[in-house]
C-alpha cells in the first residue's frame, strides 16, 4: 500500500488537503491550499507507533512530517475526523501494511518531556512552568508583542490590536476587582508582571505578583524598576504558596489553575480566601473544558508531552463549586473563549512574522511545537472543546456584606 492510499482512506477528498510522500505518491488537489508531506519514515513510524494527536506531533516537531501553507488552516481542514466510514476491510489492510512500523518505536524528539515526582509537588510543578515558561525572554516577546501578555485579551471590537486587547483585559480584571487607590493586590501566577504593572499605574494599588519562572521574575522586575515603580510593586521568583503577608484586598490568578491540578482545588481557593480581607474579592481567568464529561488530562495528549505537562483542565461548573466551598460567593462569570482564539490568531501570525528569529532563538524543533499547539488551540476555543471563565468571587464580611454594588457592570457596556 502507498501512503496516499492510506491517506485517502483516512481523509475524505472534500477536505481539500494535498498529499505527499517520499515514495512518490500523491493524493488530492494540487492547487490546495495546505498540504502534508511525509520526508521520511520516521513519520511513518511515528503515526504508526501512536495514530493519534502524540504521533502527528513527534512527525511534525521532528520534521518528518510538513506542513506546507497556514498550520491553522490545516488542523482546519483535518479535525474532525470521523474514522467511522473507515470499513472493516479498510482497517485491516492498514494493520497489515503499517504493523511494521509501529514496532519500530523511534525516540520522540527532545522537546516531549516526561516530569519526575510527585504530581503537584512544589518541586514538580517548578520543573513544569520552567520547561514552558523560561524557553527565552525574547523568543516570548516574538510571539506575544509588546505586552508580554500570556493570557487571553479582551477585544472591545474585532478588529482592536492585540496591545489594545491585553490593556483591557487587565484594565477588566481590575474594575471587577473594585481596585481603588491604596489597595493591596496579589496577583499569583503573575507571568513577566503586566497585571502588576497595569493596577499600580492606573489604580494606584500597591502590588505583589508571584511566578514559578525565574525568568520571568527578573523580566518583570525589571520592568517595574524601569517604570519607577519599585516602591510600590514587585515580581517574585516564588511559589505562591510561600507567599507570608496576608490581608489583601484584592487577589488576581490569570492563567494558574490550570496548572495546579483539580485535587488542589480546595486548598488554592482556601489559600486565596484566608489571605483577603473581609469583602475582598478575587478574580479566577482561567481555560476549562466545556464540561467535566471528559478526563481533566490525557496523559499521552500532545499538550501535555511538549507543551504543559502536569496541566488540567476542568468544567467551569466544577471550579466555581470548589471555588464556593472554599468560602467565596460567586458574584460574577463569563466566557471569553472567543476573545481566546482572536488572541491565539495574533500570536500565531506573530510567530509567523518572526519565524527566522524564533528558530534562531529556540531551535527549529522547539519553534513547531509552538505552531502546532498555537494553531491547534485557537481551532479547540472556535470548535468548543475548550473555553475561558472568568469567576468573580468575594469573600463576605460581617453579617453578609459583600462590598459590592448592587447592579455592577464593571464597563462591559452591551452588543447584540
Amino acid at each position: 500500500m502507498k501512503l496516499a492510499d492510506a491517506f485517502t482512506i483516512v481523509v475524505p477528498p472534500e477536505r481539500g488537503v494535498a498529499f505527499r510522500a517520499y515514495d512518490g505518491s500523491t493524493a488530492g488537489p494540487e492547487d490546495a491550499p495546505v498540504a502534508l508531506e511525509i520526508l521520511d519514515p520516521k513519520a511513518v513510524e511515528y503515526l504508526a507507533g501512536s495514530p493519534s494527536q502524540l504521533g502527528l506531533a513527534r512527525a511534525y516537531v521532528s520534521g518528518a512530517l510538513e506542513i506546507k501553507g497556514d498550520a491553522y488552516e490545516a488542523l482546519k481542514r483535518l479535525y474532525p475526523l470521523d474514522t467511522s466510514r473507515i470499513t472493516t476491510g479498510q482497517k485491516m489492510q492498514l494493520g497489515r501494511a503499517f504493523l511494521p512500523f509501529a514496532f519500530k518505536r523511534p525516540a520522540p524528539p527532545p522537546q516531549e518531556r516526561r516530569l519526575s515526582g510527585g504530581r503537584h509537588s512544589k518541586s514538580r510543578d517548578a520543573e513544569a512552568i520552567h520547561h514552558h515558561y523560561d524557553v527565552s525572554n525574547k523568543f516570548y516577546r516574538w510571539v506575544l508583542g509588546p505586552s508580554m501578555a500570556y493570557t487571553c485579551a479582551v477585544f472591545p471590537t474585532a478588529d482592536a490590536t492585540l496591545e489594545v486587547a491585553q490593556e483591557e483585559k487587565f484594565d477588566l480584571v481590575c474594575r471587577k476587582l473594585g481596585l481603588q487607590p491604596g489597595m493591596k493586590l496579589l496577583d499569583i501566577g503573575c507571568g513577566w508582571g503586566g497585571m502588576v504593572l497595569h493596577a499600580v499605574k492606573n489604580y494606584g494599588v500597591t502590588a505583589i505578583g508571584v511566578t514559578l519562572s525565574q525568568r520571568q521574575a527578573e523580566w518583570g522586575q525589571s520592568a517595574i524598576e524601569a517604570a519607577g515603580l519599585a516602591g510600590s510593586a514587585q515580581v517574585r521568583f516564588s511559589d505562591y504558596r510561600d507567599v507570608p503577608e496576608s490581608d489583601f484586598d484584592a487577589i488576581s490568578s490569570i492563567g494558574l489553575t490550570e496548572h495546579i491540578g483539580r485535587p488542589n482545588y480546595p486548598s488554592y481557593f482556601t489559600f486565596a480566601y484566608d489571605k483577603l480581607r473581609p469583602e475582598g474579592r478575587m478574580l479566577n481567568h482561567t481555560i476549562t473544558r466545556p464540561n467535566d464529561t471528559e478526563p481533566t488530562h490525557y496523559r499521552t495528549s500532545f499538550i501535555n508531552r511538549y507543551v504543559f505537562p502536569d496541566g488540567e483542565l476542568s468544567g467551569p461548573g466544577h471550579i466555581m463549586s470548589a471555588m464556593n466551598t472554599a468560602g467565596f460567593e460567586i458574584r460574577h462569570e463569563e466566557n471569553l473563549r472567543e476573545h481566546y482564539a482572536l488572541t491565539l490568531k495574533h500570536w500565531c501570525q506573530n510567530l509567523e512574522d518572526h519565524w527566522d528569529e524564533a528558530v534562531a532563538e529556540a531551535g527549529l524543533g522547539t519553534a513547531r511545537v509552538w505552531r502546532l499547539y498555537m494553531a491547534a488551540s485557537r481551532l479547540g476555543f472556535e470548535l468548543n472543546t475548550i473555553q475561558l471563565h472568568q469567576m468573580l468571587g468575594v469573600k463576605l464580611g460581617d453579617r453578609g456584606a459583600s462590598g459590592m454594588p448592587l447592579r455592577p457592570n464593571f464597563g462591559l457596556g452591551s452588543q447584540n
